[in-house]
């Protein structure tokens, strides 16, 4: 069960007080003790709540209360050595988790990723490790995108095998209400995306976190996805579109890059059967074309060129001189 940042702090000062082989701390004391260290108030019964959370799972504190003076108890671990905090770590792993936790924080303060102060926070108290202060990397987010406020619930429906109604709104078009089993969230290209089965329609959907206007839990069975393997459910397609008609194939897709943007190809595949052809500058993939795949092959422009198949090399080349008219028309317009 995760653990609030304040909680650990006050496990940490009790398990600080149960390992004292020199003084011996009543209930009363143990409660004045915690306060005075947090500088605030702290109940009897949050007391009483942490030494019983303590003595389960994961901690397994062997918190023991040992009658003295009469009818008073005094609390201690039965093996003084013991620590919940105790860090039986390696040197490497110290490392490795503190890298972890650099990254992690670049994370903090999106709404949408609130539950990572918790796993933060329980890393940090429960092995004493904390990130380096400095500022020494940054990922690539756009904290303004739509819809990232359901991401966290839509994490939780999808874990829980919860079935949803979403109120979603494609472009262009009206806004409709759909009931979803939620089966998988993607990130692609800084957006979110819900992965599910349109109850109405009977296959998996897309649906882009940015879309969603709004989701309410539903009462419906849910179910369970027995179709779909989402570790190779992507492996033929750029992106997240993936074609609904299981006749769309899969073709050897042959592209010439420029010399200069070549190697940045070679260093950073396009995908992941991408193979350099005997050619030079030349490389082949293998997926289903969709949209995606377009914007990717535009992104390159002018530094490659569609060597096969024909239609997809037609297709750009179409698209090029169209989009050239509008570039003329406009050179046309301001010479006038």
């Amino acid at each position: 069960m995760p653990v609030n940042k304040n909680a650990y702090l006050r496990y940490q000062i009790l398990d600080q007080c149960f390992s004292n082989k020199h003084r011996k701390f009543s209930f009363d004391e143990l409660v004045n003790f915690v306060s005075d260290k947090l500088g605030y108030n702290i109940s009897p019964r949050q007391i009483r709540d942490d030494i019983a959370n303590l003595r389960m799972g994961p901690y397994y504190a062997p918190i023991k209360a040992t009658p003295y003076d009469g009818k008073k108890c005094f609390y201690h671990y039965t093996d003084y050595d013991f620590s919940i905090f105790k860090n039986e770590l390696t040197t490497e792993e110290v490392s490795d988790l503190r890298s972890t936790i650099e990254m992690l924080n670049r994370y903090r303060g999106i709404p949408a990723n609130a539950w990572l102060e918790e796993v933060i926070s329980n890393l940090e108290y429960r092995f004493g490790v904390k990130a380096n202060s400095e500022n020494l990397i940054s990922f690539e987010q756009n904290d303004m995108l739509k819809g990232l406020e359901h991401l966290s619930g839509l994490i939780d429906a999808t874990i829980n095998h919860q079935t949803i109604e979403l109120s979603y709104q494609s472009y262009g078009k009206d806004k409709r209400q759909v009931l979803v089993y939620p089966y998988h969230i993607k990130q692609y290209n800084g957006r979110w995306f819900l992965f599910g089965m349109n109850d109405a329609k009977k296959r998996i959907e897309s649906y882009a976190l940015d879309r969603i206007e709004d989701y309410l839990l539903s009462d419906k069975p849910f179910v369970k996805n027995d179709s779909v393997d989402f570790s190779t459910f992507f492996d033929d397609v750029i992106g997240v579109s993936v074609p609904y008609d299981n006749r769309v194939a899969t073709e050897e897709i042959v592209l010439r890059f420029s010399e200069k943007r070549f190697p940045y190809v070679v260093s950073k595949p396009i995908h992941h059967t991408q193979k350099v052809k005997e050619e030079p500058c030349t490389i082949s993939i293998k997926v289903k074309p969709n949209r995606e795949f377009f914007q990717q092959i535009f992104s390159f422009i002018p530094d490659v060129e569609v060597i096969a198949p024909k239609w997809f090399r037609n297709e750009i080349r179409d698209k090029i001189q169209e989009n050239l008219k509008k570039y003329l028309s406009m050179r046309k317009d301001c010479t006038e």
